[in-house]
């Protein structure tokens, strides 16, 4: 029986990193599902799903435990089928405006409150083109739930947008 496993990878960045792990996972009857991976401050970061046959996970943790020698931390964990999801709305939040800390945890607070689950989210900062401040960016896919009303999820984002001094804009990516 084949069964899905969810891998975090991390490590000095360098190449041949992607595929020593790959090899490994291919040794070992594997295959690879999908993945997001990076390079964030010198180190190289990964998430990946993979799927193998039940027999071979513990052998394959073994080789992959092996890789450790190298400077990677990798760790796999058996992921459980999707048991449903109570999205009513999916939608595309990006936030855009000077950096400054905080920004996050107030988008990810008011997201908490209301009950709406952050399924991807990706963040950079980088230099505006004319003037060189830092400017912060982030865009998120969010699960609304039933129990959340939309337009008052948009208020809260639109009073901390007011407060933080950024742009956020939402868009319902329901058909």
């Amino acid at each position: 029986m084949k069964v899905p496993l969810v891998m975090t990878v991390i490590g000095p960045d360098r190449p041949g990193l992607v595929d020593s792990v790959s090899s490994l996972i291919a040794e070992f009857g594997g295959n690879w599902l999908e993945s997001r991976m990076c390079h964030l401050g010198g180190q190289f970061a990964g998430l990946l799903q993979v799927e193998i046959d039940d027999s071979a996970v513990e052998t394959l943790g073994a080789a992959l435990e092996r890789l450790s020698d190298a400077g990677l931390k990798i760790v796999a964990h058996r992921s459980v089928a999707d048991a449903g999801s109570d999205c009513a709305e999916v939608a595309q939040v990006e936030i855009v405006g000077q950096d400054r800390p905080g920004i996050v945890q107030h988008i990810a607070g008011a997201f908490a409150a209301r009950g709406v689950n952050v399924e991807e989210l990706s963040t950079q900062c980088y230099s505006a083109p004319m003037s060189g401040e830092r400017l912060f960016e982030a865009k998120a896919k969010v699960c609304i739930p039933d129990s959340c009303e939309t337009d008052a999820l948009r208020g809260d984002l639109e009073s901390i947008a007011a407060d933080l001094q950024v742009d956020i804009t939402f868009e319902s990516l329901n058909t």
